[in-house]
């Protein structure tokens, strides 16, 4: 029997997305630094894959914000600034209001516990001070919202931005940026809602936490 046509296709995609999960996951637990050049030999070296699927994981990460890239200059790690967390966060909020009312409603009852125990971690997390550390791990808290909000494009859209606007909250001036005494009884409330089963408090809550502006 021939081989299908779209055979190779699918094996370099998948091949490209396992480069990807590589890279993203040295990215985000700092094995790859902020800033850091990535050369293509180093990469194909350590992965260990040629360089197409290479360029094209890396051009995935560009554009979920975890890679700058200059043709013909530098292909580095971004290196988020202080400028940019204002604008990342309240976009997190934005996307996971509306995560967070689809959700709510969805959890069993061992979810709910769960996700309100996570909320009680991150409230003593931030009295503290390890809000720095927090924001490194961001990224897996607003996970288990988008697991499950049982929305497929939503979660799509989830997994395609989180990683890069999460990495943009890891700098020094967080605490400055996103003050602790303002967001801490709005993460309360959100973890109340989620007890209370109430998905348009949990939302409220949600975007209160990211400084989102109030609804009249």
């Amino acid at each position: 029997m021939p081989v299908p046509a779209t055979q190779p296709a699918a094996e370099r995609k998948l091949l490209r997305d396992t480069v990807q999960d590589k890279i993203r996951d040295a990215i985000m637990d700092g094995t790859l630094e902020p800033g850091e050049r990535l050369n293509d030999d180093d990469l194909i070296a350590w992965l260990g894959v040629s360089r197409t699927p290479i360029r094209e994981a890396l051009a995935e990460l560009a554009r979920a914000g975890l890679i700058e890239m200059a043709p013909n200059r530098y292909t580095r790690v971004a290196a988020p600034t202080a400028a940019e967390v204002l604008d990342a966060y309240r976009t997190l909020g934005v996307i996971y209001g509306g995560v967070v009312r689809l959700a709510v409603p969805r959890f069993t009852d061992a979810e709910r516990r769960e996700v309100a125990a996570t909320l009680d971690q991150v409230l003593t997390r931030l009295n503290e001070g390890e809000q720095a550390a927090l924001a490194h791990d961001g990224a897996d808290v607003y996970a288990m919202w988008a697991d499950a909000c049982g929305n497929a494009s939503l979660a799509q859209l989830c997994r395609s931005t989180t990683d890069g606007l999460s990495y943009r909250l890891r700098v020094p001036e967080i605490a400055e940026v996103v003050p602790v005494a303002a967001v801490t009884p709005h993460i309360a409330e959100l973890r109340d809602a989620v007890h209370a089963g109430d998905p348009i408090a949990a939302e409220l809550a949600m975007e209160a936490v990211h400084l989102l502006p109030g609804r009249d």
